[in-house]
């Protein structure tokens, strides 16, 4: 009867994320930033559906559209219900270059669910800080142009805004969608 029982409740608990759990090692979400828009704007306003949270920069020639091409690729993967439940903020670390427009032309080439925050330094050494991210910017060339360097990692949270999972580029698609579906079911 002892076995049957243990089967029983082992069968009974959630299965494991497949991306790295992050559940109670990061701070809830909390910002107070700009939007692709121009307006200011705070995490609450972004509470009630599942969010992820990526930094990194529209002039950035490889991370940044490669991870949200593949974030927009997973989320078309879901159904329409779960997609819709998904909110991606792209928070540029180079506010120098990014304004609202340049912001919201970027986050619009992926989809409606993606958009474009940013802030002055203060705001994202804050933001950064708080989720032990590290941004940096490298030397001007003769035309002003830079790089930025910046983390790959996407941090996914609930609809109430507790940090759930961290994503890297190494995790293969098939467990981000299904962490994501996931998410956006009340996980």
């Amino acid at each position: 009867m002892a076995l049957f029982v243990t089967l029983w409740l082992a069968g009974c608990s959630e299965p494991p994320w497949q991306t790295k759990d992050i559940s109670g090692l990061m701070p809830p979400l909390a910002f107070e930033l700009v939007d692709e828009n121009g307006k200011d704007v705070n995490a609450d306003q972004f509470l009630g559906k599942s969010t992820l949270l990526f930094f990194g920069f529209t002039h950035c020639p490889d991370v940044c559209p490669t991870t949200l091409a593949r974030l927009d690729a997973a989320t078309q993967r879901m159904d329409e219900a779960a997609r819709d439940d998904i909110q991606v903020l792209f928070v540029s670390v180079d506010p120098r270059r990014d304004d609202a427009e340049a912001l919201r032309e970027y986050t619009d080439a992926f989809g409606p669910q993606f958009i474009g925050l940013t802030g002055d330094k203060a705001a994202l050494d804050e933001l950064t800080r708080r989720y032990r991210v590290t941004y940096g910017y490298g030397e001007e060339d003769s035309e002003g142009n830079y790089d930025v360097s910046h983390s790959s990692a996407v941090f996914a949270f609930n609809d109430q805004g507790e940090a759930r999972l961290l994503i890297r580029d190494s995790d293969p698609m098939e467990a981000v969608v299904a962490d994501l579906e996931r998410l956006a079911s009340g996980a």
